[in-house]
C-alpha cells in the first residue's frame, strides 16, 4: 500500500506561508532549496508531515488558489478524535486565524481555514 510522502505546494512568498503553517501546527525543520525559476520551503513535522512551499517566478504574486479550478483543494490533516477538532478552531481562533465553525456530518467532524494563498486547509476526523 503506497502512503502519502509529502505535498509540495505552490505559494506566492515561501516565507510567510512557512510562518503560517508553523503558527498552527508547530515548529518544523525547515530546508531552503532553489531552482532555475523556483524557490522552496521543506517543512517537516516530528510526527512525518512534510510540506514544500514552492514560489514559481513566473507566478504573480498577487495569485491565488481558486477552489473552482482543477488543482488543489483542500489539504486534509487527520486528527484522531472529534475534540481535537474543536481544539483546532479554538487555536485558530486564538491564532486570529479566519475558519469555518466544526462541521458534524454523516462521516466525520471538519474544521477548515485558507493559508495565506487561499489553500483550503481541513483538519478533518473521521467517525469511528
Amino acid at each position: 500500500m503506497a502512503t502519502l510522502h509529502h505535498l509540495t505546494l505552490p505559494v506566492t512568498a515561501p516565507g510567510r506561508s512557512a510562518a503560517w503553517y508553523q503558527a498552527l501546527l508547530g515548529d518544523a525543520s525547515i530546508i531552503d532549496r532553489d531552482g532555475p525559476t523556483w524557490q522552496r520551503k521543506r517543512l517537516q513535522w516530528p510526527d512525518g508531515l512534510v510540506l514544500g512551499l514552492t514560489r514559481h517566478t513566473a507566478t504573480p504574486t498577487t495569485d491565488r488558489i481558486d477552489h473552482e479550478r482543477v488543482g488543489l483543494a483542500p489539504l486534509g490533516l487527520g486528527r484522531a478524535r472529534e475534540a481535537e477538532e474543536h481544539s483546532w478552531a479554538d487555536r485558530m481562533s486564538a491564532l486570529g486565524v479566519e475558519h469555518g465553525p466544526v462541521e458534524d456530518v454523516s462521516y466525520g467532524w471538519a474544521v477548515t481555514a485558507r493559508d495565506p494563498d487561499g489553500i483550503a486547509v481541513e483538519f478533518f476526523c473521521l467517525r469511528a
